[in-house]
């Protein structure tokens, strides 16, 4: 089968977006398709180093499509990313149909960024077209915007009006029909589809992480250290975190935060320690390479999560393939991935954002002051994450049997 992804974001050795882009064309080449993937040009030099190297190269074609030099002023400062990536989706599409026309591509699909809010126009290939696994439908309750600040809670009300839009959005509606097969992140993401189009829909996460390799629990003598890794943005939740942290230090003093990313929160995130007086309890670390990310996976124990609209929850599977219990939200990617086998997940609908600081300290609390209950959750993790490895997350939609469902015009 001939097949072509639509990754906009596609990198190795990246987290996040890069990494599904990446991960899912690996995995389609290594299921025996060949797989023509379409990317940015600035991700060449690191993919086609690491390409190879890879057993996989043989099943593997990449192709390089960038606006001109010109538009990137557009991606300054984020002011204008979405009319650069509109305007990347269009110009990508004429740049394929070209190389269509001489290699007649069986399937077309849109991988990365897939969002519920930003069409694609791969389906005027006219060969059948999966879009997604698409997120951007996960939304904050109103009770726990108040945590957000005044900026936060307008940004959320903008992607509100912005998701209300999408029943309404002729693009959408286009790549909606055009689809023969629509994958959404959430039940959430699903209900902003249009109901015509709900029959096509499922539900698949985008993310996936490697099978655990030689990992054991977490040892029972280890102070207690609580890992969060992401950008550090009002919606991923650490306003809540670093309070919840605070009332943690009132019943395990001897325990440890360290924050891992960058982002316009930070100062107020950092202002915040230093007013309940913890700064001294919480150690900020910039971006680091993948790797190294791996070695502060394992110098922790438990991983905590508060994002509240998180569409996927690429890092709370590679805390739990590196034995870490999750303590987040029961939202979006995080929530489906979490169970009470290898986690405790915090409830957010009804829920005052006064209270959440509270039931996020009390699972805290819970973990750290029992160690039995730690370790059986360590052991819990390594477990469950075996069931969201990039290969079965990408069997379930190119496995045999899916293949023949799509209609292929030969």
């Amino acid at each position: 089968m001939k097949i072509l992804l639509s990754a906009y974001a596609c990198e190795p050795n990246k987290g996040s977006e890069p990494a599904v882009g990446w991960n899912w064309a690996l995995e389609v080449a290594r299921l025996g398709h060949r797989v023509w993937v379409l990317t940015r040009a600035n991700n060449q030099s690191s993919i086609e180093s690491m390409k190879l190297s890879s057993p996989e190269k043989n099943n593997l074609q990449f192709l390089y499509y960038d606006l001109p030099r010109w538009a990137n002023w557009w991606k300054k400062g984020h002011k204008g990313v979405h009319l650069y990536y509109f305007l990347w989706q269009l110009g990508a599409y004429r740049y394929v149909n070209k190389i269509h026309k001489k290699v007649a591509f069986h399937i077309v699909h849109h991988v990365t960024f897939a969002s519920i809010r930003q069409p694609s126009f791969m389906g005027n290939l006219g060969v059948p077209f999966i879009f997604g696994p698409a997120g951007g439908g996960e939304r904050t309750p109103w009770l726990l915007r108040y945590s957000y600040g005044i900026k936060g809670r307008i940004n959320d009300l903008i992607r509100d009006i912005a998701n209300f839009m999408i029943k309404v959005d002729p693009f959408m509606w286009k790549t909606f029909y055009q689809a023969d097969r629509i994958y959404v992140t959430s039940d959430q993401t699903m209900a902003l589809l249009p109901k015509r189009f709900r029959i096509k829909a499922i539900v698949r996460l985008a993310v996936g992480t490697e099978r655990p390799k030689n990992l054991i629990a977490r040892r029972k003598k280890l102070p207690i250290r609580i890992l969060y890794v992401g950008r550090f943005l009002y919606w991923k939740g650490m306003q809540i975190g670093i309070y919840s942290f605070a009332k943690l230090l009132e019943s395990v003093p001897d325990s440890f935060l360290t924050l891992v990313g960058e982002g316009p929160e930070k100062e107020k995130w950092k202002i915040l320690a230093i007013t309940l007086g913890i700064e001294k309890k919480i150690d900020w670390v910039p971006w680091i390479e993948h790797g190294e990310l791996q070695n502060i996976y394992r110098q922790n124990n438990i991983f905590l999560f508060p994002s509240l609209h998180d569409s996927g929850g690429q890092v709370v599977l590679e805390a739990m393939a590196n034995g870490l219990p999750v303590v987040c939200f029961d939202a979006g990617g995080p929530g489906k991935i979490v169970n009470k086998t290898c986690g405790l997940k915090v409830p957010v609908h009804g829920i005052k954002a006064e209270q959440i600081i509270d039931l996020f300290a009390k699972a805290l609390i819970k973990i750290a002051k029992d160690r039995s209950l730690l370790s059986r959750l360590s052991s819990g993790a390594l477990g469950r994450v075996k069931d969201f490895t990039w290969a079965s997350t990408i069997k379930e939609i190119y496995g045999n049997k899916r293949i023949e469902s799509y209609n292929i015009h030969s």
